[in-house]
């Protein structure tokens, strides 16, 4: 921790909302750099990550939540666990909605969630670049019936609208405080989280029906090569996968879709890291992981970290 000018200001912001809403769009948009895994997929985040922006007058920390849903597993119950506990130690909760979705019962759960929360709530109304301006007017008057919010600001996070005036706000709402983290950081999270993030990305990315949801990807080690002639990392990780019809699906026609993983993946690893990556990949079946309480902490989904 660093110690800073008077009147600097730092503080933490949850980003909460039901799957698919745009949180981990704007955690990269806002840090630089891809630190959150997206996908079209419905629960694609599974931890909280934090991105970090560092401004001249301000630290401001984000913390991106697995979307809110209906568990339907260990896996699930552990993903709404988190995403609820961001919300006791922070200074703002973003509460960001899809504009081009009608506000729906996830959004009232989440608002009731929130009712007795005496930390500032701002309504984010992303994806506004996919509607009509005269829509945004009934959109926010749906919301205000039912909450009464602390600021609304429209965004897209895709194309960067709006975001700017989003952060000037947020900055009003922070207490003076210290810089928690350098000023060139812009996540919390260990490489080896983010690569494995970056992998299972590709994965859902190539693949479709029940296989995103039941995977996991484990970092089995990660070294730097010395007998090459250039730099290299060796990066060697697991896919787990519930089901044997799921290994074939993942490894495809004659190593096809998991060479593709690979290839994919191992592009943003290098940019991750600035050096050449040599990437292997596995499959393993590890029957009904989401409902286990010992594989889900196997593989990074621990309760007592939240």
């Amino acid at each position: 921790m660093q110690q800073n000018n008077e009147g600097f200001k730092s503080g933490f912001i949850s980003i909460i909302g039901r799957p698919n809403v745009g949180k981990s769009t704007f955690l990269n948009r806002v840090v630089g750099q891809k630190i959150a895994i997206m996908s079209d997929k419905p629960q694609t985040t599974r931890n909280k990550v934090q991105g970090v922006l560092t401004l001249k007058e301000s630290q401001m920390i984000f913390i991106d939540t697995p979307g809110i849903h209906i568990p339907k597993h260990k896996l699930g119950d552990f993903m709404l666990k988190v995403a609820k506990n961001t919300l006791r130690e922070v200074d703002v909760i973003m509460f960001m909605v899809n504009a081009t979705e009608a506000r729906g019962k996830i959004d009232d759960y989440i608002m009731e969630m929130l009712e007795n929360n005496e930390t500032p709530v701002f309504l984010v109304i992303n994806k506004i670049d996919q509607i009509h301006p005269d829509e945004l007017t009934k959109i926010i008057d749906s919301y205000k019936r039912k909450y009464d919010f602390a600021e609304i600001i429209p965004i897209s996070a895709l194309q960067g609208n709006n975001v700017d005036n989003l952060l000037e706000t947020v900055q009003k709402y922070l207490p003076e405080g210290p810089q928690y983290y350098p000023a060139d950081q812009v996540t919390d999270h260990p490489e080896r989280f983010i690569i494995s993030e970056l992998i299972r990305e590709k994965v859902l990315h190539l693949t479709r029906e029940e296989i995103p949801h039941s995977i996991a990807v484990v970092i089995d080690n990660i070294k730097k090569e010395e007998d090459t002639e250039k730099e290299m990392i060796r990066v060697q990780a697991t896919i787990i996968v519930e089901r044997d019809s799921q290994k074939g699906i993942v490894i495809g026609k004659k190593g096809a879709l998991l060479k593709e993983v690979g290839t994919r993946a191992r592009k943003d690893i290098e940019m991750l890291l600035g050096t050449n990556v040599y990437l292997e990949l596995w499959v393993k079946v590890q029957k009904d992981w989401r409902n286990k309480s010992a594989h889900l902490k196997d593989y990074g989904f621990r309760d007592d970290e939240y």
